[in-house]
């Protein structure tokens, strides 16, 4: 086996353990995190039989989905968007991207929407929730949830299709139940959500550190990076 085949067998093993903890088989996909990772790195995770992979970085991801699916062998990548978005990097999302995991504001949403090419199928947004409360980090508040996603619905080109988070860390016992916590409110909030949008069944949460937590408390898809493409050169 090779080195990524090797971490890609202790990826999806961490990831079924945690599933059968929660009773829950089956129910959580694996996002590939290839930011700042060379073309070459996302070939071989295809050949492993990997199609859905995450980018934080407008330009960087816009170059790897031309060069490999629009251009390329690998038409059917699943390419998700998953760092801060600008106002003025919407275009690139909108005319190249599957996916959206970072909408926060509905000025954004109008925009993707409006760029979006009438020939693509609408684009899959999550809205991002700041659920801990982070100066440093993007997302709404739990309570702004059911407007942002409001004004996404009357959208025709956009998808509403859940929430993402990105908590603060959790080293400490105490750290560790707060996470806990805000994963289980993440969950509720997603069910609640759902009763007036029922095509939102995605959660993205979980990444390599907190999988486990993630998975338990409801996470349909995990983002996983550092764990699979080994450490950045």
């Amino acid at each position: 086996m090779t080195d990524f085949a090797t971490r890609l067998a202790s990826v999806k093993q961490a990831i079924f353990a945690a599933e059968t903890q929660a009773n829950r088989p089956h129910q959580v996909a694996l996002l590939a995190v290839s930011k700042t990772r060379p073309a070459s790195d996302i070939e071989e995770a295809y050949q492993q039989g990997l199609r859905a992979f995450g980018e934080n970085y407008v330009q960087e991801g816009v170059e790897k989905v031309i060069a490999l699916s629009e251009t390329g062998p690998y038409k059917d990548i699943d390419w998700h968007f998953i760092g801060p978005l600008q106002s003025n990097k919407t275009r690139a999302i909108a005319e190249h991207f599957h996916w959206l995991h970072t909408l926060e504001r509905d000025k954004i949403a109008q925009r993707l929407n409006d760029q979006r090419a009438a020939h693509l199928p609408p684009l899959n947004v999550l809205i991002q929730v700041n659920i801990s409360a982070e100066d440093s980090k993007a997302g709404v508040s739990l309570d702004q949830v059911p407007a942002l996603a409001q004004a996404i619905a009357q959208l025709p080109n956009l998808s509403l299709r859940g929430l993402m988070c990105i908590p603060a860390p959790a080293h400490s016992d105490a750290e560790i139940a707060r996470l806990k916590a805000e994963f289980e409110q993440m969950a509720a909030s997603l069910n609640q959500l759902q009763q007036q949008h029922p095509q939102a069944d995605t959660l993205s949460m979980g990444m390599s550190d907190d999988l486990a937590l993630a998975i338990a408390a409801g996470s349909t898809m995990v983002r996983i990076g550092t764990a699979l493409f080994g450490p950045r050169s």
